[in-house]
């Protein structure tokens, strides 16, 4: 299957038409991380020093704004993996991934500064975080050109949806974090929709690609898995934050198998079949699962 690992020559106009219409839409929405900012709060750190009782978010969402800013630091990284990966693709790609980096930059900034102003964060304990975090690195799996269009796309959407269901319980506690979450998702919104439609416009040329997004579908996890007591904050997270197994399903990895139509690809190699095949009872099975936690979740608030 390595004839199916590269990024097909055939798309290259339309590759250049999705980032026309990706500069398009962000110039729309270009935006400056002070705008979210309650600088109001701001309080000198010598004068009165950081207490936990000066925090006003509830853990959980407090850790779930942690967590995206742990995850959205190691941007260099990120950048250095998109960059070794398309060495010697297409130019639309690099040019899609510099720009990606300039709109991601400003999102571990505006999530620190954030619980720093607001003094919902302990600043020696964030800054220690942070510098672990980055020391740590990242490292993926997934090194073949579509492999990394494929992750990037569930990585976004799930970013994206992350920011729009931690807003929706931000909210009541502050609407200023709300507002600044939904400002990040719209970044999302925009990084995710090329990346979901080249996937598309290259199982549409070549069904057989399904072989190598159907193996990131299988083995997909977000990329701040590294961090410090990861699957503890998920669990939190997901509790009591708005984003688990459940909104992971229904609202990412249902809604690619759907877009990408992988039930109607026909693929001529036998190994992109069964991968195939292999993606569709993955789905039917997450799809179990949840149904099945959620009907129990029903009976126990009756």
């Amino acid at each position: 299957m390595l004839q199916y690992q590269n990024v097909d020559e055939r798309l290259e106009e339309r590759l250049k038409e999705l980032y026309t219409s990706h500069k398009a839409r962000a110039s729309h929405i270009d935006w400056s991380y002070h705008e979210f900012i309650p600088w109001e709060k701001a309080r000198c750190f010598k004068k009165e020093p950081w207490d936990e009782s000066q925090r006003t978010l509830p853990l959980p969402i407090y850790t779930a704004i942690e967590t995206a800013l742990l995850t959205e630091v190691n941007l260099p990284w990120f950048t250095t993996h998109l960059s070794i990966t398309f060495k010697g693709a297409l130019e639309v790609l690099k040019e899609f991934i510099h720009t990606w980096t300039a709109e991601e930059d400003q999102h571990s900034t505006l999530l620190e500064t954030y619980l720093i102003i607001t003094r919902n964060a302990n600043p020696h304990q964030l800054k220690a975080l942070r510098k672990q975090v980055v020391e740590q690195g990242f490292e993926s799996e997934f090194t073949a050109p579509i492999q990394v269009m494929a992750y990037t796309a569930m990585q976004e959407l799930a970013t994206l949806v992350y920011y729009n269901n931690v807003a929706k319980v931000a909210q009541p506690y502050d609407k200023d974090l709300a507002s600044l979450l939904r400002r990040l998702a719209k970044d999302e919104s925009l990084h995710y929709a090329f990346y979901r439609d080249a996937v598309k416009a290259h199982l549409e040329l070549e069904p057989n690609y399904i072989y190598h997004v159907g193996y990131v579908i299988m083995n997909f996890g977000m990329p701040g898995r590294e961090m410090p007591d990861f699957d503890e904050r998920m669990k939190m997270i997901g509790q009591e934050a708005n984003y688990g197994p459940e909104q992971y399903f229904m609202q990412v990895l249902d809604v690619l198998v759907e877009f990408w139509d992988i039930a109607n690809l026909q693929p001529t190699e036998p190994e992109a079949e069964e991968m195939r095949l292999a993606v569709l009872k993955h789905h039917s099975r997450l799809k179990r699962i949840i149904e099945r936690t959620s009907t129990r979740k029903k009976e126990t608030t009756r």
